[in-house]
């Protein structure tokens, strides 16, 4: 393999990334390795994930506090988006990755590394996301991805490599494979892998299974400024606060379990389970609020562009044109995205309990069933005579000819 000088790795403090350490360093002619650790609000005890770099061999470690970035910079904007991939999941890895990526790139120039290196595998979409952020923001750093390289082929290989380069190997009792973050947490593997079989309540690490949340509904409200959250049950909070008191309330109430096959990038189906209790709060009200704000046109064509921006998204492209000249027009939409939505919350549930906004688009005085001075009904007549001309005209076409 070419000589390489510095490596930056993406690190999560995990068997993989631990491993990668002293890989590199042997197989890229003893390079040094600096690996960067992303907080975007996982739980992990950071101090140990530190430590546990320079013992596996990394010459320095960097600890990023990135969740406040996270939210108000790719999350905000995908909420405002309204997208969703494949109907069903809110992307809660998918615009992770460039933001982590990201400070990746700005590290690597600022130590003058040579290369970028990833724990993503060959079958996964991070690769992707990883290896496409890379080259958007710095096109001739080189990318190594160990997964695609090495001969290691399990979790055993992994251990017993481990043992012989000394890294600190921890008990894992983990039977699904996760990430988590602020926003999500995910799982997949062992028996998902079948998608005939349901998940089990035990797998849940942060929100009830919904039997086993509270016999008694509960209302909330969360307040919006130009789509953006800003407040829940009145009280203004920043964007991190906000994020996990909306998690808590969701988790409780059994909100946001979302089970899923999805289309990878790659090619192939694969069957994820996700807890996403405050997003899932998120995006239903955001979604009443537009109802309520947006006009019919705008509002349709926006649901066409949250399925491609959620495309965007889950496929690596953050940092593309398209993507980004999206953002603009979501961003022109959300101009009087601003209210107040109420929800009901009950064992999984979210339904709706009131909107409200000063730019509410809802005329009581022209859709009233009881009298009014606005609305002539006769005008019906000539707007259903011209919208259905077409028909007519074909119709009579039809009678002529037979066919």
């Amino acid at each position: 393999m070419e000589k390489v000088n510095k490596v930056v790795l993406a690190y999560s403090g995990g068997l993989d990334t631990s491993v990668i350490i002293p890989w590199l360093k042997e197989n890229y002619g003893g390079c040094e390795v600096i690996a960067v650790c992303a907080d975007i609000g996982q739980g992990d005890e950071l101090n140990v994930v530190h430590d546990k770099a320079l013992k596996s061999g990394a010459s320095k470690v960097y600890i990023e506090h990135l969740t406040k970035d996270f939210l108000e910079n790719y999350v905000w904007s995908t909420l405002q988006a309204g997208a969703v991939y494949e109907g069903k999941y809110l992307l809660g890895t998918s615009f992770a990755r460039p933001l982590i990526a990201k400070r990746l790139v700005e590290i690597a120039k600022q130590e003058n590394a040579d290369a970028i290196a990833h724990g993503a595998t060959g079958k996964g979409n991070d690769q992707v996301r990883f290896e496409l952020t890379v080259k958007a923001l710095a096109p001739n750093i080189k990318i190594i991805a160990p997964w695609r390289e090495w001969t290691l082929k399990s979790r055993e290989d992994e251990i017993a490599y481990a043992n012989e380069h000394n890294i600190p190997v921890a008990a894992e009792n983990k039977t699904y494979s996760m990430d988590r973050n602020i926003w999500h947490l995910s799982h997949e593997g062992s028996d998902l892998e079948d998608p005939g079989n349901a998940p089990k309540n035990s797998m849940y690490l942060i929100s009830k299974a919904p039997e086993d949340a509270p016999d008694k509904s509960e209302y909330i409200t969360i307040d919006f400024v130009k789509g953006i959250p800003t407040a829940v049950d009145g009280q203004k909070m920043d964007a991190v606060e906000l994020l996990e008191k909306l998690n808590e309330i969701g988790a409780k109430n059994g909100i946001g379990i979302t089970d899923i096959v999805e289309n990878r990038l790659v090619g192939m189906k694969s069957r994820g389970v996700y807890e996403n209790p405050g997003g899932a709060l998120l995006y239903y009200a955001h979604r009443e609020l537009e109802y309520l704000c947006l006009d019919r046109q705008t509002f349709h064509y926006k649901e066409t562009v949250a399925i491609r921006y959620g495309e965007l998204v889950y496929d690596g492209m953050w940092f593309s044109q398209l993507r980004e000249a999206l953002a603009a027009f979501v961003s022109s939409t959300q101009e009087t995205v601003t209210g107040t939505v109420k929800l009901k919350l009950y064992k999984g549930n979210i339904m709706s309990a009131g909107a409200k906004s000063p730019y509410s688009l809802y005329s009581h005085d022209y859709v009233t069933f009881e009298a009014d001075d606005v609305y002539n009904q006769a005008d019906a007549t000539g707007f259903i005579n011209l919208f259905g001309l077409p028909l007519k005209v074909r119709a009579l076409m039809q009678e002529k000819t037979g066919k």
